[in-house]
């Protein structure tokens, strides 16, 4: 059993990342790729009020998507700057407002963390190392508030369910409209919480089965 099929199997042996829980009901799709032209040209401050705004008028509590979209918006960040051809998100994002909690969706032991304070970087990340029916396997949360550093330390290990942190707000979360970045990594390639959330269109297929879908993880 891979990686993607191990997530898909034991949908049902996750719990819920967030409180309420997310489901199709409560939540929109947002599209942030190089497709839709809806939020360019945005500055800072409009493009959060346009997605909180495109929540609010759905009647939802969050907007999530983004896993393998291609997107422009990496072009015009520094961190980005001679990578132009990296502009594929591994990992999919959930849009909620700043301080939001977030649950362990299995029991996990922390084997990463970091504040990383570059504009458009992960701001605060955590990575997780997680063991489910004899397969090891990562789940990296990015984009977090400061505070979900305090007291952590390699080998801390969280329930499922027990709070793991809360959604940071611009400009600690790497200057971002709050949301969470999650990823699914089997392989961590020795990056620690430098692993990328963002990929080559050239190296997609070692993404695509090291980097599955999440949604059945974050939908569970």
């Amino acid at each position: 059993m891979n990686l993607a099929e191990l997530i898909e199997t034991y949908h049902d042996r996750f719990v819920p990342m967030f409180n309420p829980a997310l489901n199709a009901g409560n939540t929109i799709q947002i599209d942030l790729s190089s497709k839709n032209h809806k939020f360019d040209g945005l500055g800072e401050k409009q493009l959060d009020l346009a997605i909180v705004e495109k929540i609010e008028q759905a009647g939802a509590i969050a907007a999530v998507g983004g896993y393998l979209e291609n997107r422009s918006i990496y072009k015009d960040i520094e961190l980005f700057q001679g990578q132009v051809d990296r502009s594929i998100h591994i990992g999919v994002d959930v849009f909620m407002p700043a301080g939001t909690s977030i649950y362990a969706p299995l029991a996990g032991e922390v084997c990463s963390f970091a504040n990383r304070p570059l504009l458009g970087d992960y701001g605060p990340v955590i990575i997780l190392h997680h063991q489910l029916d004899g397969i090891e396997f990562h789940s990296l949360y990015g984009h977090l508030a400061e505070t979900s550093l305090d007291g952590l330390s390699n080998g801390k290990v969280f329930a499922a369910g027990e709070k793991i942190a809360e959604l940071g707000s611009r400009p600690t979360n790497g200057n971002w409209p709050p949301h969470l970045h999650f990823q699914v990594i089997g392989d961590l390639q020795g990056l620690g919480h430098d692993y990328p959330g963002v990929a080559r269109a050239a190296d997609l297929d070692f993404y695509k089965t090291n980097c599955p879908d999440p949604n059945s993880i974050i939908f569970s």
